[in-house]
């Protein structure tokens, strides 16, 4: 019995070797060449594959796919010699540093925190000006105008009565000599809100002062004029010191998010077209300007030699901290509008179409967010030569191909709101068809009008798509 078991086992491992061989054994071809299955495909175009033999929803045979022939079912194939020709190169997609520049227009404004404004606290007229034009330097306690001032006079006068009056209220009671020292300080206190050192008061005996300027630098606005009269508060000069200017960039909405503050930037000037400014992002402003679209960045920028002037147009790049992602050649890329697309080689002489989305753009590389794996070889030179050999091959192949077909069938059902129908047709052996029932789509709504299930009818369809069978003329077979 124990060897009559040995034996049955055996011949049980033997069968299932021998067919175990014949599913995977390679098979010959016509001509005698033995040919190895590597997978089986769908047979309407699906992308859907098995290992192994099977069938689909509606019955159809698998398709095999044999070695060699693995990516004949797409891409576009090109002969060596003509890639030589063409210079195709190919790069690996990988992980990438991409480096950003944002190129934007500015201009050169002067340093507000060093910008002051010289407008007397009092009334009066201008008597004489010492600086008498814009954009002249002046230094700090340098005289700048003198004025003549009713108000000054007037309060001048009181402050020396009651220096008076304190000299000769000295043996009168302590509430007449209080009174005394408070007009005193009243007077002084006016001198000291209208920023009059006490040094100057003892000058204003005739009620004219010299105004001196109380900082360093340029003389960017002057709308004082000899003889004129100004109201208080009102803006005789305006100096800038200019030793450290601002530069004013544009930076558009959507690139809002890429600029941060301390970004490096460069600042170039047509009026110096060998020289570069360079400076960091001290400031994002908060607001967005309606018309333009864009908000306000302020780079610092060192002018010691006093070459920027304010006003100046500039030409400004922001360098982008860099990030790592996977990434392609900018080379690579065919954008077309509505999408953008990369050639993947798939083989020896082989490419393939693949839509990416794309992330941040860089200087030299754009960021893939899918349709490209790492690691795969990229076109990277003449991908627009591929680009229009594919064309061309999809042109020959459309013209060299039928892509209409006959047959006849019954209508199993008819829905009028998807545009489709259920037909049991007939063998169709020019595309390995057998007899079965599968779903159609209807050219347009006129298609399926009249029709009803039961019905016997002749029709012609194409793939539209792949894996999409469309109707697109349909009679009912006379009885």
């Amino acid at each position: 019995m124990r060897y009559f078991l040995i034996f049955a086992v055996v011949i049980v491992a033997a069968i299932a070797g021998f067919f175990a061989g014949r599913l995977h054994a390679p098979i010959a071809d016509k001509q005698g060449a033995e040919r190895e299955i590597l997978y089986y495909r769908n047979p309407m175009g699906l992308a859907d594959t098995s290992p192994t033999p099977k069938k689909d929803p509606m019955g159809m045979d698998y398709i095999p796919v044999y070695k060699g022939e693995e990516d004949a079912q797409s891409g576009v194939k090109i002969s060596i010699d003509k890639i030589q020709k063409m210079g195709v190169r190919t790069q690996k997609a990988e992980y990438q540093r991409i480096e950003t520049t944002i190129r934007t227009t500015g201009r050169i404004e002067a340093d507000e925190r060093k910008t002051y404004a010289i407008a007397p606290k009092f009334e009066g007229y201008v008597k004489r000006l010492f600086v008498n034009t814009t954009g002249e330097i002046v230094q700090k306690g340098q005289a700048l105008f003198e004025i003549y001032s009713p108000e000054l006079l007037s309060t001048r006068r009181e402050y020396e009565l009651a220096k008076e009056g304190i000299k000769e209220l000295q043996n009168a009671s302590e509430e007449a000599q209080k009174n005394m020292r408070l007009l005193s300080d009243s007077a002084l206190a006016r001198f000291n809100n209208w920023d009059i050192p006490a040094k100057e008061i003892e000058t204003l005996a005739n009620g004219a002062l010299i105004f001196r300027s109380p900082f360093s630098g340029a003389v960017i606005e002057k709308n004082a004029i000899e003889g004129m009269r100004f109201e208080a508060g009102e803006t005789l000069y305006t100096i800038s010191d200019l030793s450290s200017t601002w530069a004013i960039a544009d930076i558009f909405e959507s690139q809002i998010d890429l600029v941060k503050i301390g970004d490096e930037a460069r600042v170039f000037i047509d009026s110096y077209p060998d020289k570069i400014f360079s400076g960091k992002i001290a400031y994002i402003y908060p607001t967005l300007d309606e018309k333009t679209r864009t908000i306000k960045a302020r780079i610092e920028l060192d002018n010691a030699q006093g070459a920027l002037k304010p006003n100046m147009f500039a030409v400004i790049e922001v360098k982008i901290k860099s990030v790592d992602r996977l990434a392609v050649p900018l080379s690579a890329l065919i954008d077309g509008g509505v999408r953008k697309i990369v050639f993947a080689q798939i083989g020896e002489g082989r490419f393939e179409p693949r839509e990416v989305q794309t992330g941040r753009f860089g200087d030299r590389f754009a960021e893939i967010t899918s349709g490209v794996s790492e690691g795969e070889a990229i076109v990277v030179s003449a991908n627009f030569l591929i680009d229009a050999e594919s064309s061309l091959q999809a042109a020959i192949d459309s013209f060299n191909r039928k892509t209409t077909y006959k047959t006849k069938g019954e209508i199993v059902e008819v829905d009028t709101q998807t545009l489709s129908a259920i037909v049991a047709h007939e063998a169709i052996d020019e595309l390995g068809w057998g007899a079965m029932t599968m779903e159609f789509k209807a050219a347009d709504k006129t298609t399926l009008t009249g029709l009803t299930a039961g019905d016997r009818v002749s029709f012609e369809f194409e793939e539209k798509s792949a894996g999409e069978w469309t109707i697109v003329k349909i009679a009912p077979l006379s009885e």
